[in-house]
């Protein structure tokens, strides 16, 4: 039987490098984006599967109902959660239709269409859900010097990652895997859009990082970060904030 793909940010960078595996793979797709004319185009160069194309602006909650009904309809097997803005700025510089936009894309938007998903995929004892964050989650004890300062952005970004991890815990034996899916600086019109000139930067194609996603939920990952070799650091990571929220109590700490 063939399986179904549900991709939101279909249409360019690492939404549409998943959207042309998983059709190569077999996978009939529901794409999600707000550009017509590239849904269409999408649709043309995969014949060999059926692409349902779903214009819609998942910075709206509009747009975010919209999809919701058709990944609580359809049975969906994978649910790639990609869509991205970044609007890099600092907070204070930051329009409040700007920040609105980016929490809805990036936290509002994954919550509500993996909760979609879910009934049909805890019905069926199968199905994935991929949530698209970036290296930029780990960012949050970064010091004043780096640069460009996106506070919104990084604490979206670290809420995927808690939001899969916990998930994911919450699902555990119920046959549906969460990933958190982790790159770091990506070849797409991701950062061009802000108006930042990274041609000279070495970067990940985007077709790595599906590479890198696929075979990650292959393997059992939760937390998949294609360009980390050494994976004891994102262990360590996790081994300290587990100690830290161990090692809170109810007496006072001696510093206050």
């Amino acid at each position: 039987m063939t399986k179904l793909a549900l991709v939101t940010g279909a249409t360019s960078g690492i939404g549409r490098a998943f959207a042309d595996r998983l059709a190569a793979q077999g996978y009939d797709l529901v794409a999600v984006g707000r550009d017509s004319a590239r849904l269409d185009a999408l649709v043309a160069d995969h014949p060999e599967v059926t692409v349902r194309a779903v214009v819609a602006d998942l910075s709206t909650a509009r747009g975010i109902d919209a999809v919701a009904a058709v990944a609580a309809a359809e049975p969906v097997d994978v649910l790639v959660n990609n869509a991205g803005v970044a609007h890099y700025m600092p907070l204070a510089d930051l329009p409040a239709d700007k920040a609105s936009e980016l929490v809805h894309v990036k936290v509002l938007a994954p919550t509500l269409l993996a909760r979609a998903v879910l009934g049909g995929m805890l019905e069926r004892a199968d199905g994935a859900i991929v949530n698209v964050a970036g290296m930029i989650a780990f960012s949050g004890p970064a010091p004043s010097s780096v640069m460009p300062r996106r506070a919104v952005y990084a604490g979206a970004l670290a809420d995927l990652l808690a939001f899969s991890q916990t998930l994911s815990a919450e699902l555990e034996g119920t046959g549906v895997r969460v990933q958190a899916l982790l790159p770091g600086v990506v070849a797409t019109e991701f950062h061009s859009r802000q108006g930042l000139d990274l041609s000279s930067v070495p970067r990940m194609s985007a077709q790595d990082v599906v590479t890198a996603s696929l075979r990650g939920l292959e393997l059992g990952e939760v937390v998949t970060a294609p360009g980390v070799e050494d994976t004891g650091l994102l262990d360590a990571v996790f081994t300290a904030d587990l100690a830290a929220f161990g090692g809170q109590s109810t007496q006072l700490a001696s510093r206050y």
